[in-house]
């Protein structure tokens, strides 16, 4: 009984967090924070049924790289990347219970302008407002940095309603950035690559952002 109460509150919480902006869950949160541990808590227990886990894959890209990169984490949950690499990691999300992580909505974070080399988003892009996410991440990144995005991969199936990973591809590019690789090889997650283009477009027209089709999960 336990457990199916904990499993209703974590599809509970996960449904707001992909229907909302990423201003309404810091209020959520911020309301009740102990929602954020129950969260994390079944996010967990989710995610153990993978056979690999995309934070995983980003920190074997990471150790292949030189740990003078600095990095951004965009909800970062419990911070696995900043305790697996000897990078300087700044983790951020809705809610700190540990001093080295930074509350705050991922789409107005304290960092500065040009000062990261890596920004990354391991399965949270989840506000209907995502699109100001990468925008942040594309102000904090210097030139010739590194996007690296991991998303379910059901949310980039258009036979099932997800968007084009092709129209989202496009999109992050008119922002300023260069596709580098996409890797579909896994069966749960999906894997892009990005770097920051030396030279803005600052007289860029609208950019047509997809719809990412929230990652909700059925009651058993």
């Amino acid at each position: 009984m336990k457990a199916r109460l904990s499993g209703g509150h974590f599809r509970m919480i996960n449904e707001k967090l992909y229907t909302c902006t990423g201003k309404e869950a810091l209020n959520y949160f911020q309301e009740e924070p102990s929602l954020f541990a129950l969260y994390h808590a079944g996010y967990k227990m989710q995610m153990s049924n993978w056979p690999q886990q995309p934070v995983n894959v980003i920190i074997d890209w990471l150790k292949k790289k030189t740990p003078s990169l600095v990095v951004a984490d965009f909800g970062c949950g419990d911070a696995l990347i900043a305790k697996s690499v000897e990078n300087k990691v700044y983790s951020l999300d809705l809610v700190s219970n540990d001093p080295n992580i930074i509350a705050c909505d991922m789409s107005n974070t304290p960092l500065d302008d040009s000062s990261i080399d890596v920004a990354v988003f391991c399965l949270s892009l989840m506000g209907t407002n995502y699109q100001s996410y990468i925008k942040e991440a594309n102000r904090v990144l210097k030139p010739g940095g590194w996007l690296l995005i991991a998303e379910v991969k059901s949310r980039f199936d258009p036979n099932t309603g997800g968007a084009n990973p092709e129209k989202f591809t496009n999109a992050i590019s008119e922002l300023g950035f260069k596709s580098v690789k996409k890797d579909f090889s896994n069966k749960m997650f999906i894997l892009f690559y990005f770097t920051k283009k030396d030279k803005q477009n600052f007289k860029r027209k609208e950019i047509e952002w997809p719809l990412l089709k929230p990652c909700l999960y059925k009651r058993r």
